[in-house]
């Protein structure tokens, strides 16, 4: 399935580093930005989480709720957490269901081998629970600053 803009976004149940299952249409009412990475741990992946760690307070005075999701297990997404201070909810979909929903479980190749993994993507939704806006293929630098510019454009 291919999402596009205004399109309703897939709802899942993923377990949560708040220790409860999380569902998307948990978050009716306030945006939801929901980051893929492919690794906790990994220097892009933990750059990207500390940018958004960074601008935690920008998110939420625009309504917006951070959710990071990859296919580590809760006790990776639980160090992760504690070594660089994460203040937003990391989502395991270890069996990688919901990356396939958003289109983000892709054919990848690294050093000459192929591989089927997490394309660095991030989806914003808004308080009814459609897509407003979609980045593809994200390079980290100048991310969270291209995704706080096109909340404060709604």
């Amino acid at each position: 399935m291919t999402l596009t803009e205004g399109m309703q976004a897939p709802d899942f149940e993923l377990p949560s580093s708040t220790g409860e299952a999380i569902k998307l249409s948990d978050y009716r009412g306030q945006r939801v930005l929901i980051y893929f990475y492919p690794k906790d741990m990994t220097s892009a992946c933990t750059q990207q989480a500390c940018d958004f760690r960074d601008r935690h307070e920008e998110f939420q005075g625009l309504n917006t709720v951070i959710l990071g999701i990859s296919t580590d297990p809760m006790n990776r997404h639980d160090k992760f957490i504690a070594k660089y201070g994460l203040p937003f909810t990391l989502l395991s979909d270890e069996e990688h269901q919901v990356a396939e929903q958003y289109g983000v479980w892709q054919l990848k190749k690294l050093y000459g081998k192929e591989y089927m993994g997490i394309v660095r993507s991030t989806f914003l939704i808004d308080e009814e629970g459609k897509l407003l806006k979609e980045w593809s293929i994200v390079k980290v630098k100048g991310h969270i600053e291209a995704a706080l510019e096109a909340l404060k454009e709604l």
